[in-house]
């Protein structure tokens, strides 16, 4: 009808798939090298270490293991609809070159031509959702109809294992691996809708995530100390402040908006920095632990690639089921950005 403008469908994830590397390493590792304060501070709830994690080979970078996660994908949506993405988006924990993010490579490794290649660095934890809003964004201004949606870290196996750094309480809980999801914008294909995203960002905490290393230098400057993130007790008590109440301000925002209060979403997903937050944040929307489903005993803290991973492995071994509306939820570095997202399974 003329003078009525239709809102455009909602995208859909069509395929979702992880990977992780093959070096499977239990606490035991940690342990042998921990000096007195470390064995001290592990007892503080946000150190408190995974059974296991898996660590990234020193030849494994960031495109080897999106490429990785690409190729899971590639056996759920065919190579085509592949090679056929008209955007990429990449995120890594850790960057493998400076300057330069890995979405370029990561396009002329898997052989594709996509008209728009963007390495998002602030999403931190909440790139996923970071990467759902552009998505959307650019499917309702009809600019892409499809995209590539790549984490990665391998900041646990390079970082977190060198000699002067093992040691620390920190070090014990990340976990390398990849995520790789393809979102398109046509309804007709099925898959998992993207009814509403929510981002949040708060720039006043954006300088409060620093890294150490000892004696001090900048971090391209030659020197003895080995980088690694640096942790206070004052600091630990702000980012555990912020994460308890940023994440479920998102998760009940993205609900609301399908209106659903925290009760009714079926299952919450989240990013897994430790025990304690995924105790409350379910505990905000009170969920049973049953429908919060994580990977942190196996995988430790994936960063970015926690939600997409945690996400896809819920949805392959069956507990979450299709028809449910699922929200994504975190928060990234210190608090400077959290989103959600509500999908419909």
């Amino acid at each position: 009808m003329d003078g009525v403008v239709t809102a455009p469908a909602n995208p859909r994830i069509v395929g979702l798939a992880s990977y992780l590397p093959e070096n499977r390493v239990s606490a035991d590792y940690f342990r042998e090298f921990a000096d007195a304060d470390s064995r001290t501070l592990t007892s503080n709830p946000m150190f408190a270490p995974p059974a296991f994690r898996h660590h990234a080979a020193p030849e494994e970078s960031n495109v080897e293991l999106m490429c990785a996660a690409v190729d899971r994908l590639r056996e759920q949506v065919g190579s085509d609809a592949i090679e056929r993405a008209d955007v990429i988006l990449t995120h890594s924990q850790l960057p493998d070159l400076p300057v330069v993010g890995c979405g370029g490579d990561v396009a002329r490794r898997l052989g594709v031509r996509p008209t728009l290649v963007l390495d998002l660095h602030n999403g931190g934890c909440a790139a996923f959702m970071l990467m759902l809003h552009l998505v959307r964004t650019m499917a309702a201004a009809g600019t892409a109809r499809s995209a590539l949606l790549l984490t990665a870290t391998n900041a646990a196996g390079n970082v977190f294992t060198q000699d002067r750094v093992r040691n620390l309480p920190q070090a014990a809980i990340p976990g390398d691996g990849a995520a790789a999801a393809l979102v398109v914008a046509d309804p007709g294909v099925g898959g998992i809708e993207v009814r509403n995203v929510t981002v949040a960002q708060h720039s006043e905490y954006a300088g409060d995530m620093t890294a150490a290393v000892d004696p001090p230098r900048r971090y391209w400057e030659a020197g003895e100390g080995q980088l690694h993130v640096g942790f206070t007790e004052s600091k630990i008590a702000k980012v555990l402040a912020r994460g308890n109440r940023l994440v479920p301000e998102v998760a009940l925002q993205a609900a609301a908006a399908g209106g659903l209060t925290g009760p009714q979403v079926g299952h919450l997903v989240t990013n897994q920095p430790n025990r304690t937050f995924l105790r409350n944040w379910r505990e905000a929307l009170e969920l049973p632990p049953e429908r919060h489903p994580d990977t942190f005993d196996e995988c430790g803290n994936l960063f970015a690639v926690g939600v997409p991973h945690t996400f896809a492995t819920a949805l392959a071994d069956g507990r979450i089921a299709p028809g449910e509306d699922v929200v994504l939820a975190a928060f990234a570095h210190a608090g400077d950005f959290a989103g959600s997202a509500l999908v419909r399974t």
